[in-house]
């Protein structure tokens, strides 16, 4: 949808996303509707919140995992624990560079009046880096775990920790999602 485009509008005369339905307006029904371009602003202003958060934590990750390799202790550490160290530095840069994409895109293009397509790729985005975060968090974890616990223990409480990952940053808002969709439908029947 374009700042231009007149969004979806609900039963209640909340402005409901074009991708999924959902309102993800937290004003009182009493108010008007938001504009397109109020909306697309506030989503923007989400995103770089989000960013913030999730830039810092992948930067002191990374940081620490470009340190590792320079330690006295590396140099006794087996093939495949450096094979999970090179892939998990290799999803760390990616997930720096994706997380931070968001901040590039909007510098080449402000004034463009693009914000809406910004807003939406740097949506796509966050949720890219976020997925390249988790797996670079769990490597890491994979790689600490092998040197303190060396057996299977280490596989299996790495899983856990991705599993629990899976379940706290897809799949509950997957789920909510899907819950606030058919709770729309039921209103509006």
């Amino acid at each position: 949808m374009t700042m231009t485009a007149q969004p979806n509008e609900t039963a209640a005369g909340d402005t409901a996303c074009s991708s999924c339905g959902a309102t993800g307006d937290s004003r009182p029904h009493d108010e008007s509707p938001e504009a397109a371009h109020e909306r697309v602003n506030r989503r923007w202003n989400e995103i770089l919140q989000e960013t913030r958060v999730a830039q810092t934590g992948v930067q002191i990750l990374f940081g620490f995992l470009l340190s590792v390799a320079f330690t006295p202790l590396f140099r006794d550490v087996g093939t495949f624990d450096r094979t999970i160290y090179v892939i998990t530095v290799v999803l760390g840069a990616a997930a720096t560079g994706t997380l931070i994409a968001p901040v590039s895109i909007h510098r080449f293009l402000s004034g463009q009046r693009m914000k809406d397509d910004v807003v939406e790729v740097a949506g796509r985005l966050m949720v890219c880096g976020m997925v390249l975060l988790a797996l670079t968090i769990g490597c890491t974890l994979l790689l600490i775990l092998r040197v303190v616990i060396p057996n299977v223990l280490a596989e299996v409480l790495a899983g856990a920790v991705m599993l629990w990952f899976g379940v706290c940053w897809y799949a509950l808002p997957l789920w909510l999602r899907s819950r606030s969709a058919r709770s729309l439908r039921t209103d509006d029947a």
